[in-house]
């Protein structure tokens, strides 16, 4: 306890629960005032409202070590968590809830924290407000409303890290049994005295979860441990350093695998193109060649032009000359000319008088041919009148015979109705046979009405029956496809496949043919995924639900028939409806879009056995978008195989080293699963066949049963018919020999009125007959004229043509003559014919090579000179047509023997070097860039670790001086498998609490939970001297431990935290050993809660230590 001569701080936190409508309130000596002994960012006080377990409380903290005691439920842990959020902590630090509005005391709409920390310049108060309603917080920053990132980097500019595990040190969650029972207990020692000296373990009061801090401290890896640390205790500047050597070390290793793949691509290149110059000088020796063909077929057109424009002027001088030849033997022939054509022009007009006779008369006989034809036509309508005049005739005799047959068929009728007698009357018994036949005519109506409907019903019937047997077919044609890709793979699982179908009845579990006859599935492209994934002796295996069904089988046809088979058994326990690590809607987010099971249908025993061996359910399956991600893919947890589109990965974990290792592979094409069948689908086919089938017999026996009720009804009617039909016979017959005489005596007074008269008819077939005769007179004098016009032409046209004969004689004798005389005027004809041909196609010939030359020589059209440069080219070619071509040939023959070469290869090869050169200049580049780096790695490494060294090593002589006085030993040092690798750093924590045994890392699993919690507490005791972070707060960490190493971490925590050097420290305890040493520094508060709490206005601190001090002198 304090001594009398200082100031002993000791506060009492109280509050009262709302049944009792009471305030809470604590007492100290701390205001909100500036005072001594507190660093900047010491927390001065805390002012809880309705959060939590608190209606109202105000806390006052000292500034060094602040022992807040009390029993589990009374509210410590609500404190850390006031701090924690006060500060804009996240609620994932404290693990209690992940809503802010939980914190509010149950019932409130509203609470709040407010927290005074200590400013040399001012205080800071930091006031949130949390809504339960809409889960939302209200921050206030010295009296005025401000956000939430403002209160962070007020919080971050004064050092506090609420999430660093190295500062903030929180219990995760208590156990509510565990609460229960420590209120029990509290209340026991407060009513009873004696209870006083009851001794209880600690770790039954307090449940697992309260070392999951401490766990999870234990847990972190080195590297997290440093970086904790460096946030903690080292400069502001050296975690940014550490990050900043980091990040430099990658863009080092980065530019580091580009130096070598620039240099590699770099080598790579020089060597393609030292390997291809050979070739490139033999191109450009073609090309050479091919430049001379090039050069002399541009020549040759020239060459070709000039020889035929010589030929062109030499027959234009030779059709000179025989022009004026021809001239000289016509001058001499001009007499006998002049009078043949004398001679023409009097046989022209005659020519032309004969034609126009000609045109007249086939005029004149055109007429005759048109009157010839009226004649023709005349005679036929005489012949017209004459038939028709002898059809009357005949229909007249037809007439007279019609009426004597009526005659004497109404004589026989009148003889029929003499012999009819007077007969009864039948009417009533025709009427009942009426009756009867409407009734069967019901009932038949009825019958058909039913057989339509149940035609209709056997068509439906028998219309699905014929689509499920199409569709059955099809499933049966598949299934018959996968059967033969088995037989071709595997003949002795098929003949095992033949045997089971026949044989199936004699097991007794259900018994599955090959996974790949009855996997089916659903998208055929995701059947390469399901055949990568299992192994094809696995699709060929048969699956048994019980064991010995396996071993039956197994004996028949590996033993008895020797067959080569697979097969397995299902687990006992389904596991087909297992569920996955984790749901796929957290992984879409890398283009997975289902797990392998989705992917396919099977029997449950089938896909049980598949997620117990393969783990179909666990194993995702993406899309190109998790192949682009791959890199973060498989960073997650919980993978271990994996699918992109075309890939598949597998993860494994090293148990030594935990390092994770990746292999990938490509996916194969599907080869079985391709067609799926499904096996229940082809079930409920068979057996809906089955059933349409039987309703169709049914419906046969019914229609067969109505058609024999039907056949007796037809007999029936037959014969009511016949009986009606003699009746009505003999009602009948004199009414309808009476109406048949009526009948034929109209006939024939019609046929008597309708008479035709023969004399007239005769008469008028005379008269018109005369009158198409006096037509036919006219018509005849008509033609007459024509053919008498016809005869005069005729001999007009005759005596023209004997005038012709003897002009045209004459001429003939001429011509004859002249003819004679001028054989050398045809040959000269013939000649200047020939030369002007020739002329013509010589000069065609000249515009064509011209044209030619100037095409391949690129000239404008109305150019004729060879230019300049080509003209100095020809002059070193040869001129003669036979010059070229023998150069040509050779130059074509030298360039032939290049084979195999291509202009792309010296594309490539300039290309290449152009790359060579870009290459180089990067190389350049990135090596200086890389040098750069180098440079500024090696001044950021002296600034970061010379100070992390000298850092770790105080850690770790503190460290060690704590362990050495609690008769342990304990090291921390800086470790690293690499120096360069700045990322591999860590602190590494070595303890033992046993002579016999060796120095061992701290884990989560090699040591006790009370030696973590002492190693976790002594490291954090190791940080206080160093630790820039204005307060610290520990909740429980001495739970674990037993009571020699609590009494000596409370002695190493005492000493420590109450140095005036230190920080502000929060130890929470629930309980304490008796007999601790306290020091004056220390500031103890009291939690106390429950229902018989007194109201913190009534609370006396003096009268309470005066009434323990009595019952102490007791």
């Amino acid at each position: 306890m304090a001594s009398a001569g200082k100031k002993k701080r000791i506060s009492n936190v109280t509050n009262t629960q709302p049944s009792n409508n009471g305030a809470g309130s604590s007492s100290g000596t701390v205001g909100d005032g500036q005072v001594s002994g507190f660093v900047e960012g010491s927390i001065i006080r805390i002012t809880m409202q309705n959060f939590l377990t608190y209606d109202h409380s105000i806390v006052h903290p000292g500034p060094n070590l602040n022992m807040i005691v009390g029993a589990n439920g009374t509210g410590k842990s609500s404190i850390v968590c006031a701090i924690c959020l006060g500060l804009a902590g996240k609620t994932a630090i404290l693990g209690r809830g992940d809503k802010v509005g939980l914190y509010v005391k149950r019932g409130c709409n509203k609470g709040s924290v407010e927290i005074v920390l200590h400013k040399a310049k001012g205080n800071l108060v930091i006031n949130r407000e949390i809504h339960v309603e809409n889960n939302q917080s209200t921050w206030l920053l010295n009296g005025k409303h401000s956000s939430q990132k403002t209160v962070e980097e007020e919080v971050k500019a004064l050092q506090i890290q609420v999430s660093n595990l190295c500062q903030f040190l929180p219990q995760v969650s208590v156990n509510l049994e565990v609460v229960f029972l420590a209120h029990l207990l509290v209340c026991f020692f407060l009513l009873d005295p004696l209870m006083s000296n009851f001794k209880f373990s600690d770790h039954r009061l307090c449940p697992v979860t309260l070392q999951e801090k401490v766990g999870e401290f234990a847990k972190m890896t080195k590297i997290e441990l440093l970086e904790a640390t460096e946030k903690s205790v080292g400069p502001p500047e050296m975690y940014e350093f550490h990050c900043e050597l980091k990040t430099f070390r990658t863009k080092e290793r980065e530019l580091e695998n580009v130096c070598k793949e620039k240099a590699s691509a770099l080598e790579k290149f020089k060597q393609r193109n030292e390997r291809n110059k050979h070739d490139v000088e033999r191109y450009y020796e073609k090309k050479r060649h091919l430049d001379n063909i090039k050069m002399l077929e541009k020549k040759k057109p020239w060459v070709e032009y000039e020889t035929a424009r010589k030929e062109l002027e030499g027959v234009k001088k030779s059709r000179e000359d025989a022009k004026k030849q021809l001239k000289t033997v016509r001058e001499s022939q001009a007499p006998m000319l002049k009078k043949i054509q004398h001679i023409d022009s009097q046989l022209r007009p005659i020519e032309n008088q004969m034609k126009d006779k000609t045109v007249s008369i086939r005029e004149a006989s055109q007429k005759c041919k048109q009157k010839q034809d009226q004649l023709d036509r005349k005679h036929r309508e005489i012949e017209d009148i004459k038939q028709a005049f002898s059809l009357k005739q005949t229909e007249a005799a037809d007439r007279q015979k019609r009426i004597s047959n009526t005659r004497r068929m109404i004589d026989d009728l009148r003889a029929e109705l003499a012999n009819v007698g007077d007969q009864s009357d039948v009417t009533p018994r025709i009427n009942a046979v009426n009756a009867e036949l409407r009734r069967i005519q019901e009932e038949k109506a009825k019958m058909e009405g039913e057989k339509a409907d149940m035609r209709r019903e056997k068509d439906n019937l028998n219309g699905e029956c014929r689509l499920l047997k199409n569709r059955l077919r099809s499933l049966d044609d598949m299934m018959k496809i996968k059967e033969e890709k088995l037989r071709g793979r595997s003949k002795d699982t098929y003949a095992a496949v033949q045997w089971l179908r026949q044989n199936k009845h004699i097991f007794s579990g259900n018994v599955y043919e090959p996974m790949m006859l009855v996997i089916s599935v659903r998208n055929p492209n995701h059947a390469k995924y399901v055949e990568n994934h299992i192994p094809f002796n696995d699709l060929r295996a048969f699956v048994f639900q019980k064991r010995e069904d396996m071993e039956k089988f197994m004996m028949e046809v590996r033993d008895s028939q020797n067959l080569r088979v697979n097969s397995v058994f299902a687990p006992e326990e389904s596991c087909a409806t297992r569920a996955p690590s984790r749901p796929i809607e957290s992984l879409k987010r890398f283009g997975f879009f289902a797990y392998l099971r989705e992917l396919f249908d099977a029997p449950e025993e089938v896909m049980s056995y598949l997620c117990n061996q393969y783990k179909v359910h666990d194993v995702p399956v993406g899309t190109d978008q998790t192949k682009a991600m791959i890199k973060t893919v498989i960073e997650e947890p919980y993978l271990k195989v994996l699918y992109t589109a075309e890939e598949k990965y597998s993860l494994k974990k090293s148990f030594y080293s935990g390092k994770t290792s990746t292999s990938n592979s490509a996916v194969r094409p599907s080869q079985y699963l391709t067609m799926a069948v499904d096996a229940e689908e082809k079930c409920q086919l068979e057996e809906q066949i089955r059933t349409a089938e039987k309703s169709m017999q049914a419906i046969d026996v019914q229609m067969s049963a109505m058609q024999e009720r039907t056949a007796k009804l037809d007999h029936c009617d037959n014969e009511l018919r016949a009986q009606k039909k003699g009746l009505s016979e003999m009602k009948g017959k004199k009414r309808q020999l009476e109406q048949k005489i009526s009948t034929k005596q109209d006939s024939l007074r019609q046929m008597e009125q309708g008479g035709i008269d023969l004399q007239k008819a005769e008469e008028e077939t005379k008269a018109q007959i005369s009158a198409v005769n006096s037509q036919k007179v006219a018509i005849v004098a008509e033609f007459m004229a024509h053919m008498k016009l016809r005869a005069k032409l005729s001999m007009e046209k005759v005596y023209m043509a004997l005038e012709t004969v003897g002009m045209t004689a004459e001429k003939t004798k001429l011509e004859t003559d002249c003819r004679e005389g001028s054989a050398e005027l045809r040959v000269l004809e013939q000649a200047c014919a020939m030369l002007e041909q020739r002329k013509a196609r010589l000069l065609e010939m000249c515009k064509g090579l011209m044209r030619r030359a100037r095409e391949i020589c690129n000239m404008d059209p109305g150019e004729s000179a060879v230019p300049p440069d080509l003209h100095t080219a020809f002059s070193q070619l040869p001129d003669t047509m036979d010059e070229i071509d023998a150069m040509l040939n050779e130059e074509r023959s030298r360039a032939e023997c290049f084979t195999g070469l291509s202009e792309n290869v010296v594309d490539e090869y300039n290309r290449r070097e152009q790359e060579i050169k870009n290459l180089e200049k990067e190389l350049d580049e990135k090596s200086n860039a890389l040098k750069t780096y180098r440079q500024n790695i090696s001044e950021a490494k002296e600034r970061w670790l010379n100070p992390l060294k000298q850092l770790v090593e105080q850690i770790n002589d503190k460290f060690s001086d704590f362990f050495r006085s609690m008769q342990c030993a304990g090291e921390v040092d800086l470790h690293s498998e690499n120096e360069e690798e700045y990322d591999k750093y860590g602190i590494r924590i070595r303890v033992k609490f046993r002579s016999s045994t060796q120095l061992h890392e701290l884990t989560a699993h090699h040591q006790s939970g009370g030696e973590r919690s002492v190693s976790t507490m002594l490291y954090l005791m190791a940080l206080q001297e160093l630790n820039r972070c204005p307060f610290r707060v520990v909740d429980e960490i001495n739970q674990g431990m037993d009571p020699v190493n609590e009494r000596r971490v409370f002695d190493i925590v005492v000493r420590t935290a109450c140095k005036e050097t230190t920080s502000q420290y929060f130890f929470i305890t629930p309980k304490l050993l008796q007999n601790l040493q306290y020091a004056d520094e220390m500031t103890v508060l009291c939690v106390h809660n429950g229902p018989h709490m007194l109201p913190p206005n009534k609370w006396d601190e003096k009268a309470f230590t005066r009434r323990c001090l009595r019952r102490k002198g007791k």
